[in-house]
């Protein structure tokens, strides 16, 4: 976790609270370009982690598509902060991950940054107002701008299947899912290869 806020959010750091864990509900419902998206994430343990405020812009074949500008309003319990760039988060069809997608303007140089996550949840609180829930499962796939490609927090991963009791099942298959998107990241395979760029207009239009 501390090296993903290092790496996402440059100069943040704080422990997460508990929270109630939910079902999934994997396709939304009603959600129009505009709409305000909020993700919600949430660790195994139901402990609160962070939540990132977006604005619907639409989907295609890899998933549904959310931009969250410069100056969004992020926090978690003990943390908060506004961002300084912007971004555009990938919330997928299938699979176990979220990816979060930069440009040239993030202040750490990151340009892809995937969260293996379990449990994608999507909830209309209100019209025009829907929370995507999601558990966070600490491993991530790195793309930046020095470094290249790689993979992040396993000892934090390591840590946590102990300490949160994984199943051994979901360990086997997260550990899998990050090998195939560090595989897929490098070779430039879609959605990781400029997808987001058409996103980041719209976003920004």
């Amino acid at each position: 976790m501390r090296g993903e806020v290092e790496l996402k959010y440059p100069g943040v750091l704080a422990e997460p609270a508990a929270e109630d864990q939910h079902g999934t509900t994997r396709i939304p419902e009603n959600l129009e370009p505009g709409q305000l998206v909020v993700a919600r994430n949430r660790k195994w343990n139901g402990k609160a982690h962070w939540v990132v405020p977006g604005r619907y812009l639409g989907e295609d074949r890899h998933g549904w598509w959310i931009f969250q500008g410069t100056n969004e309003f992020c926090s978690r319990p003990g943390a908060a902060f506004y961002t300084k760039s912007d971004a555009v988060l990938l919330i997928p069809r299938e699979g176990d991950w979220v990816a979060t997608f930069y440009d040239d303007a993030h202040p750490g140089g990151v340009r892809i940054y995937i969260d293996l996550a379990v449990a994608h949840e999507w909830n209309t609180i209100r019209p025009a107002v829907t929370e995507f829930h999601v558990i966070d499962m600490d491993l991530d796939v790195v793309r930046t701008a020095g470094r290249g490609v790689f993979i992040d927090d396993e000892d934090e991963f390591a840590e946590h299947l102990v300490a949160m009791d994984y199943p051994a099942a979901l360990v086997d298959s997260l550990e899998a899912s990050a090998d195939q998107l560090y595989q897929a990241v490098k070779a430039q395979h879609a959605p990781f290869d400029g997808s987001d760029i058409e996103w980041f207009t719209k976003g920004r239009s």
